[in-house]
């Protein structure tokens, strides 16, 4: 157990610059969202080693790379600080009527497909001074660009998060398969054989087109056909009407495709693996008024879009 002299050497400003530089990973940049200069904070950070017994940064390059022991304290004086904050600066409750801005938010192709057209529609209802921006976002560089404010939260399936990072789960998307029935003579059921012997379209950003869908079929003893590959799901539509040929998508996408575009869904022949989808936002977010109501209106835009669309899936309320 930490000494009463130990903690009486930390105080509240150290435990803010630890904060400031586990976000930042820069002295300059954290210096200067504290309003300090770099002298101050490089003393702050030398009195907070010298407390704990550990050098808690080291320098990487032109950043800060964390000890193990700063990533182990992370959460506990984030949670502290948020703690704090709300207790003595009580936000005012946050007006969507009459604010004026950007909502900011990252999502891959698939997941914007499905809501970003309603989130929008709702958005301009209850906020009609606010803009919504989407930034296309991909799981590899959700965390970072999420440091750096490009958006206020993500949706897609991350990886572990980091520290001062929260992932909340939002539902588990399944896999359907798509097709134009005017080309494609199957029906639905699918049969293994029928599905493994038709030409199959995939969608990869980087072109590669083996997947996990590839490996669950090869576990069958069975092989399919890649005739196509395409690096978006928006053109997905106009290459399945214009060949024989099906594709295995998320299932919300997959659902609006065939509303849209008039093609047919079905379950695929085998079991495949499906996808967490999860919410991705700053942990000192957490408890801000206006990321809190812009979370929670996401979540209830979402689940009726997924009602609507006909998925077998509902939204986890974790988010809020």
């Amino acid at each position: 157990m930490m000494s009463d002299a130990t903690l009486r050497k930390i105080d509240l400003n150290l435990l803010l610059a630890f904060s400031v530089l586990m976000q930042e990973r820069n002295v300059s940049r954290a210096a200067e969202r504290l309003l300090l200069g770099q002298p101050g904070l490089s003393a702050a950070l030398r009195r907070l080693r010298e407390a704990l017994g550990d050098e808690l940064f080291v320098r990487v390059g032109r950043g800060l790379q964390p000890t193990p022991r700063a990533l182990s304290i992370a959460p506990a004086i984030e949670d502290a600080l948020s703690g704090i904050e709300r207790a003595i600066r009580p936000q005012a409750e946050f007006d969507p009527a009459s604010w004026q801005g950007e909502f900011r938010i990252g999502m891959c192709d698939n997941l914007e497909s499905a809501f970003f057209g309603p989130l929008a529609a709702r958005l301009l209802q209850l906020s009609p001074g606010a803009r919504l921006i989407g930034i296309a976002s991909e799981k590899r560089d959700a965390a970072r660009r999420l440091d750096e404010g490009v958006f206020d939260f993500s949706v897609s399936v991350h990886d572990e998060p980091a520290s001062w990072h929260i992932r909340a789960p939002l539902f588990n998307q399944a896999s359907i398969c798509i097709y134009d029935d005017a080309q494609v003579k199957l029906k639905a059921p699918l049969s293994l054989d029928g599905f493994a012997d038709a030409a199959h379209v995939t969608v990869s950003f980087e072109g590669n087109a083996s997947t996990s869908i590839d490996i669950a079929l090869s576990r069958t003893g069975h092989r399919r056909r890649v005739v196509a590959t395409v690096p978006r799901f928006s053109a997905l539509p106009t290459a399945l009407r214009a060949m024989p040929a099906i594709a295995i998508v998320p299932e919300s996408i997959g659902r609006c495709m065939a509303q849209l575009h008039g093609l047919t869904i079905c379950d695929p022949p085998l079991p495949l693996p499906v996808d967490p989808v999860t919410m991705l936002y700053r942990r000192v977010d957490q408890a801000d008024g206006r990321a809190r109501w812009f979370r929670r209106l996401f979540l209830d835009v979402a689940g009726e879009a997924l009602v609507a669309s006909g998925c077998r899936v509902a939204i986890s309320r974790a988010a809020a």
